[in-house]
């Protein structure tokens, strides 16, 4: 069997990323830490218990990597799995990274160099997911309870990508042959996923109000500010502040990037912003 172990198979970009090779045939193992009782190719996987890897990994040849969430060093926990990968003979794996610098991350960076050095190796780099904007995100939540996004990133800009967009690029990817997937040059390996436009959260937050019906306004405040809205919805401290920080990247600029990789990998352009609040009108009511 030849199949796809889709890791995080029941996140924002797995459940999508599912649904799509299972609409063109593909065989996937759908891993996750409560694996859904009615899916016969869904299976128990928890980083932090290597004797879940092997038989997650059992019958599939590529993979789809997203990392332990809310981890700065992800390698501690996914060196075990990619040694089993290697021993079962995957001969693709597919990194979802984060185009948006985390202080403190150097494993993370680390670790998509390594799936870069790897045969068949790809690293997908996406920007901030349009989906943060939705509950159970906690700037989703904040949102919807109080109108507001409280941000320290002044006018900074972030190229927003909708996550299905990046689930049909690393279908794309998974699906492709040995030739296209991969190769010798950087521009194979490493792709960087935006949407079509990098936007403000006052761009944001004009398009919200503009397609929901109710006001939606952005509220200046300090990192800090911005780290305790991550404490308070439960995040570790050191993840908080490195969340934190990432506004302060985005206001200098760091994070202003638009990329054309979703239209190259997949024949299609990414969803705008406003697709995307169309889309989910019905959550901000």
């Amino acid at each position: 069997m030849n199949a796809v172990l889709i890791t995080g198979g029941t996140g924002k970009t797995g459940g999508a990323l599912t649904a799509l090779l299972r609409e063109r045939g593909e065989p996937v193992r759908v891993a996750s830490r409560t694996p859904a009782a009615g899916d016969p190719e869904a299976v128990r996987f928890d980083w932090a218990d290597p004797a879940t890897h092997a038989a997650a990994l059992h019958g599939a040849d590529r993979v789809y990597l997203v990392p332990p969430v809310n981890a700065l060093d992800p390698l501690p926990l996914v060196e075990p799995f990619l040694a089993e990968a290697d021993r079962t003979g995957v001969r693709r794996v597919v990194l979802l990274a984060s185009a948006l610098v985390f202080p403190g991350s150097e494993g993370a960076l680390e670790l998509a160099e390594r799936i870069r050095a790897r045969p068949g190796g790809v690293v997908l780099r996406a920007s901030g997911f349009m989906q943060n904007f939705l509950a159970p995100h906690p700037m989703g939540e904040r949102i919807l309870r109080h109108g507001d996004i409280r941000t320290a990133s002044g006018d900074g800009r972030v190229g927003w990508i909708d996550a299905r967009d990046i689930a049909a690029a690393a279908a794309a990817v998974l699906t492709a042959p040995e030739e296209d997937a991969h190769g010798h040059g950087e521009e194979r390996s490493d792709h960087l996923l935006t949407g079509p436009a990098a936007l403000s959260y006052r761009d944001a937050a004009a398009t919200l109000t503009r397609h929901t019906g109710r006001t939606v306004r952005v509220v200046p405040v300090e990192p800090e500010d911005v780290a305790d809205v991550y404490r308070a919805a439960g995040l570790p401290d050191t993840f908080a502040v490195s969340l934190a920080a990432v506004d302060a990247n985005i206001r200098i600029g760091r994070d202003d990037r638009v990329s054309t990789a979703v239209l190259d990998l997949t024949g299609r352009p990414p969803r705008t912003f406003a697709e995307f609040v169309r889309d989910h009108t019905a959550h901000y009511r």
